[in-house]
C-alpha cells in the first residue's frame, strides 16, 4: 500500500515530517540506556510513550551480511515526505524527531541487531530508488508485499494491511467481517478508493438479497468523522491505521470513536500484508524476519503495536516473502 496522506486521516493536521539524518533523535530524547528503545517519544496524543528493554541478539546479528554490518548503522528507508502519515510515520512535537510506528519498529529491529538506526526519509517514489541503490538497506512506510514488486524486492512481513470499521465509542454494532451486518446501515467511504470498491460489492450482494447499504461520501476525513460523532452515519470504512491515529486523538472526549472490525485490504481471499522492504538478494531479509520474531516471541511486538493502537493488524510470525497482492489485483 502507498502511505495514506496526513488530510485524509487526520482532523488536525500534525507538522510535515523532515528530512533526518543519521541520528536517532529519539533515543537521545528519551535518554534511553543500553538496551532500551524507546517507542512513541515525541509522539503526544498519538502514540504511547513507553520505553522497553531490547538486547542485541548475537546469533541473529551475524546473520546480517558483513557489507550491512560494517558501519554499525541500520540505514532505513522512509517515503513519508512531505506531509508525513500518522499514526506510521511524522515529525515529533519537537519538529525534528521522526517517530511513528514505522520507524520506532526500525528502532526495535536495529536494536536486535546490535547496530544504530539510522534514516533517510523521502518521497514515497524516492524511497524505492534508495533502496534500488542501496541509499536505503531497509524500507519501513507501510509497504505492502506484491507479487509485482517481489521481482525487485525481499519482503518481511510484519503487519497485517487491513482496512477498518469505525463506529461511535458507544456503538456496540461489529463487522464480524461478515457483510451481511452491514445491512440497512449508513457507511461513509472514501470515493475512488479500493475500499469503495469493496464496500460497493457487498452493496450490490445485499441488494440482491433485498436488503439495503446506503454508501455515504464527504469531502475529506475531518468531515467524515464529524458526520460518525454526530450521528449522520453509523460507520465509516476506511484505512486501519487512519481509524487508529482517529481513536488516539479523540479519546477520552465526545468525540471517541473505536474500530468495529477489519477486513483485508487484499479481499476476502487473501490477507494483505506490510513487509520490511530491501533490495532482492542483498542477504539482510532472513535477519529482519528472525529480528521481528524475536520481537514478538519476547512481547514487545505487542507493546509497540499497543502504543499506536494497531492491534487489530497483528500477526503471529514474520515471514520471508510470504504470498503477495496478485498482478491481477493492481
Amino acid at each position: 500500500m502507498r502511505p495514506f496522506a496526513a488530510a485524509a486521516l487526520a482532523v488536525a493536521l500534525v507538522t510535515g515530517l523532515a528530512a533526518c539524518g543519521d541520528g536517532d533523535e529519539a533515543q537521545a530524547e528519551a535518554g534511553a540506556g543500553a538496551g532500551t528503545v524507546t517507542i512513541g517519544a515525541q509522539a503526544e496524543g498519538v502514540g504511547k510513550r513507553t520505553q522497553l528493554k531490547v538486547d542485541k541478539q548475537p546469533d541473529i546479528a551475524a546473520e546480517v551480511p558483513e557489507a550491512i554490518r560494517a558501519d554499525g548503522k541500520l540505514t532505513i528507508g522512509l517515503g513519508a515526505l512531505p506531509t508525513g502519515f500518522p499514526p506510521l510515520a511524522f515529525v515529533g512535537d519537537d519538529d525534528k524527531t521522526v517517530t511513528g510506528a514505522e520507524p520506532d519498529l526500525g528502532r526495535l529491529i536495529a536494536a536486535v541487531l546490535g547496530l544504530e538506526p539510522a534514516f533517510n526519509n523521502d518521497t514515497w517514489d524516492n524511497l524505492f530508488v534508495g533502496i534500488d541503490s542501496g541509499k536505503n538497506e531497509v524500507g519501513f512506510s507501510n509497504i505492502t508485499d506484491t507479487e509485482q514488486r517481489k521481482e525487485k524486492y525481499d519482503f518481511a512481513s510484519y503487519r497485517q494491511d487491513n482496512l477498518g470499521f469505525a463506529v461511535k465509542a458507544a456503538n456496540t454494532w461489529s463487522f464480524d467481517k461478515k457483510y451481511q451486518n452491514l445491512a440497512g446501515l449508513k457507511v461513509a467511504v472514501g470515493a475512488g478508493t479500493n475500499q469503495e470498491k469493496i464496500l460497493v460489492a457487498w452493496q450490490d450482494k445485499l441488494k440482491a438479497e433485498g436488503k439495503t447499504l446506503d454508501i455515504k461520501y464527504f469531502a475529506d476525513t475531518p468531515s467524515t468523522f464529524k458526520a460518525l460523532v454526530s450521528g449522520q452515519i453509523d460507520a465509516y470504512f476506511g484505512p486501519n491505521p487512519g481509524i487508529a491515529y482517529q481513536i488516539s486523538r479523540a479519546e477520552g472526549t465526545a468525540d471517541a470513536v473505536r474500530n468495529a472490525g477489519v477486513y483485508s485490504g487484499a479481499g476476502e481471499t487473501l490477507q494483505g500484508l506490510i513487509a520490511a522492504t530491501t533490495k532482492k538478494d542483498n542477504g539482510l531479509v532472513k535477519a529482519l524476519a528472525d529480528a521481528i520474531n524475536y520481537l514478538i516471541q519476547h512481547g514487545q511486538y505487542r507493546q509497540w503495536l499497543a502504543a499506536y493502537n494497531l492491534d487489530t493488524e497483528a500477526v503471529d510470525t514474520a515471514q520471508v516473502n510470504p504470498p503477495g497482492l496478485p498482478k491481477s489485483n493492481l
